[in-house]
């Protein structure tokens, strides 16, 4: 599988996809290219760094709403909603934009980031499509009693905390799992695209586990030998916030959304920076993890949609299908395309 740029009959240059889809007990079911190969998780994992915050009991303490805590997972489009969602997090845990750490940059949505510019909207770090990632943090911290300066430092508890949850969802060793800086300034992960695919796949089983549990009036340990740990009531809703908001996953027009909007409550898509993106596919109990080898994000999310229609998450959104090349006169003079399939 290969995403490639074609302008008459040529392909004049293309982008490497590589692939893992496993299920819950890490069993690797498809594949293209390298499904162990390493790279950083970069936004893909905030899920499981927003897990600490209902394990916790962060969200019960400040009343932290499905919304705000579906924003603490998302790579937001700094929409005005979403800005209001994450000023109003800061304020119910006592902080404000002065604690965020993770600095300003454009809006990742090209209407919004144009609409500002127009206005000339001054923007300040909580415009950061990482806002509400860093806001939980501090929530974090704040329940805890941690220091909330210098929350974004691997030495800090709150980055230990949340690298801890990566180890118990990947199952892989503290000492095998890299560690880097984000570009939002936080810990970011370096770690083979199946135990990425895999914690996804496990958020199915915990969240079925849960359902289970819940209907017969008890929570029960995991029963699969391959998930020694307990069914956490975290997960659920952490996949219940974000399913429930693909809005605020990402924003209107952006591919995470616009997949999760087109088959509602059976996907979650999550991307990440530099060519990365996974997902979960609930009733399938499936992960994946894909990496566009040069970080090409429009390529990246072509892929992924390809990935999940053959998966069976059928019709791919229009806008997913393919990507036409305009020339400056405005003339559609090729397209960028997936090609190739799976390995299963």
């Amino acid at each position: 599988m290969r995403v490639e740029q074609v302008r008459g009959s040529l392909v004049e240059a293309w982008h490497d996809v590589h692939v893992a889809v496993v299920d819950s007990t890490g069993r690797l079911l498809a594949r293209s290219g390298d499904p162990d190969l390493v790279t950083y998780w970069r936004s893909a994992a905030k899920p499981f760094q927003a897990l600490p915050l209902v394990e916790d009991g962060v969200v019960d303490r400040f009343g932290i709403s499905t919304q705000e805590l579906a924003l603490c997972c998302a790579s937001h489009s700094s929409e005005p909603g979403q800005i209001a969602l994450v000023r109003n997090l800061l304020a119910k845990i006592a902080c404000s934009e002065r604690d965020l750490l993770c600095g300003p940059h454009p809006p990742l949505s090209e209407r919004v980031a144009s609409d500002y510019a127009t206005r000339g909207v001054r923007l300040t770090a909580v415009y950061s499509n990482c806002s509400g990632k860093h806001a939980g943090m501090l929530a974090l911290a704040r329940h805890h009693g941690w220091p909330t300066e210098f929350y974004t430092r691997l030495e800090h508890p709150v980055q230990q905390r949340c690298l801890a949850e990566v180890h118990r969802w990947t199952e892989l060793p503290l000492s095998e799992i890299g560690t880097a800086v984000d570009g939002c300034g936080v810990v970011c992960y370096g770690l083979p695209l199946r135990n990425m695919a895999l914690a996804y796949a496990k958020l199915a089983g915990a969240e079925s586990g849960m359902r289970n549990a819940e209907s017969q009036g008890e929570r029960r340990e995991a029963s699969d030998p391959a998930q020694q740990f307990r069914i956490p009531h975290s997960a659920f809703r952490i996949v219940e916030a974000m399913l429930r908001h693909p809005e605020l996953v990402a924003g209107e027009g952006r591919p995470c959304t616009e997949i999760m909007q087109a088959h509602p409550g059976r996907v979650i898509a999550k991307l990440g920076a530099e060519g990365v993106y996974c997902a979960l596919l609930r009733q399938e109990g499936l992960g994946v993890a894909l990496k566009v080898a040069d970080g090409h994000g429009v390529a990246a999310a072509l892929a992924l949609a390809a990935v999940l229609e053959e998966l069976g998450l059928r019709p791919r959104p229009a806008s997913l299908t393919a990507r036409p090349s305009v020339n400056t006169r405005g003339e559609t003079v090729g397209e960028l395309r997936v090609n190739g399939r799976l390995e299963k």
